[in-house]
């Protein structure tokens, strides 16, 4: 019997491979190897399920037994992947070891940690899963339990777009919200300075409290908390020299490619696994894509020392599909190149909705307002480069798409 293709990982950019590949290929042997139950959710909706009054249970679309059924996959939930062997071509797992005729890692991102002063720092939580969420939302009890009137209190760490969606929709769900950046203002790193000014005024009058050009030094304990008192239990040190109360602290400061595994092996990384434009490793017949991949121009075949100054990761769900797409064809016999559109972000913030494109970090140009709620991002000749829509103009996005695309 013909080894499975091995796909390792649940998430998004695993289940799309498995489903893409079935539109093409119904009988090759697929195993899906995954450290959690394997249920299918979509990861953005993690950020805004509390106004919507939606829990844990809500946000799985589909179970992960009826997903591996209809797609006709061998399913190893809670099963830990120990080591690649890309010369044997076999997997190592905490249920054994499975040899395989193709391998793709769709390993993901780990919530990036910084550390903290304080004997709270271990009750900083991330959410970066429907585990994580799972447990964010047990510890963020309804509003009003063992508080009284008082609105409990989450601080977040980050103004980014996670941070800010965060922020949206705990505060419209009841919570009293604050967040603290070093940055100037929210989403910085995106959008123009009159953009982010924009979020940053939006959320303030829905209740946000910023605390810009600083962060989170340490989390301690509340001397005085007791649950029957309804006191915050945490003090939140800020880099300022101001002190929070706050019943929880949410890091939201970005995600760093799970390149543990693909390191081990061998295999080449830099800030994440090195792939090509056919999304293929370093090691024969091993892919990778999604938030754990660092997508490069060119094919290994090509040089041995293939340039890789140009590689970028791409952490958002369109450009996941696009290259599974384009994988699925590849392992079905078809070697595809992978070919990302130009793919706005739409941010979920209903405060202030938003859409941008942005342009890479360090492109030369500037910002410029052709009318109210529309920036485009310009170069030296006038070329437009980014865009970013706010409010009512987000409309307009597939007008500005085409300008850039013209």
């Amino acid at each position: 019997m013909a080894h499975p293709i091995i796909i390792i990982g649940s998430g998004l950019a695993g289940w799309t491979t498995v489903r893409e590949f079935r539109k093409l290929d119904p009988s090759t042997p697929v195993m899906l190897i995954t450290a959690d139950n394997g249920d299918f959710y979509a990861k953005p909706s993690l950020s805004n399920a509390f106004a919507q009054k939606r829990g844990p249970a809500q946000l799985v679309t589909t179970p992960a037994a009826s997903m591996a059924k209809a797609l006709g996959v061998t399913l190893l939930p809670r099963t830990w992947v120990t080591a690649l062997d890309p010369a044997s071509r076999t997997v190592s797992t905490s249920a054994g070891d499975y040899p395989y005729s193709q391998l793709v890692l769709a390993t993901g991102a780990n919530a990036i940690r910084v550390p903290l002063a304080g004997d709270a720092a271990d009750q900083v939580q991330s959410v970066n899963s429907l585990n994580d969420f799972s447990e964010f939302h047990a510890r963020l009890h309804p509003v009003g339990t063992h508080t009284g009137a008082r609105r409990r209190h989450v601080l977040i760490m980050g103004a980014g777009l996670i941070g800010c969606e965060f922020a949206n929709d705990l505060v419209s769900a009841g919570y009293q919200v604050s967040v603290a950046d070093p940055a100037t203002g929210p989403i910085a790193a995106l959008l123009p300075v009159a953009a982010s000014t924009q979020l940053r005024d939006a959320l303030t009058a829905l209740g946000v409290i910023w605390h810009f050009g600083t962060s989170v030094v340490g989390v301690h304990r509340h001397p005085d908390a007791a649950a029957d008192t309804g006191q915050a239990s945490l003090q939140v040190e800020l880099k300022n020299g101001h002190m929070a109360q706050v019943d929880t602290v949410l890091s939201a400061i970005g995600l760093r490619a799970n390149t543990a595994l693909a390191k081990a092996a061998g295999l080449v990384c830099e800030r994440g696994v090195l792939v090509d434009e056919r999304l293929q490793t370093s090691a024969p017949g091993v892919y990778a894509l999604g938030d754990g991949a660092q997508y490069a121009r060119g094919l290994w075949a090509d040089a041995a020392d293939m340039a890789v100054c140009d590689g970028h990761s791409l952490p958002f769900v369109m450009p996941i599909m696009s290259a599974a797409r384009a994988l699925a064809a590849t392992l079905a016999g078809n070697p595809t190149a992978v070919v990302f559109p130009l793919m706005p972000v739409a941010i979920k913030t209903p405060a202030l909705p938003i859409v941008v494109a942005a342009p890479a970090p360090g492109t030369p140009g500037q910002w410029r307002m052709p009318e109210p709620g529309v920036w485009q991002f310009e170069d030296a000749v006038g070329q437009q480069l980014g865009f970013a829509l706010t409010g009512q103009q987000t409309s307009r996005r597939s007008e500005q798409t085409k300008r850039m695309t013209a």
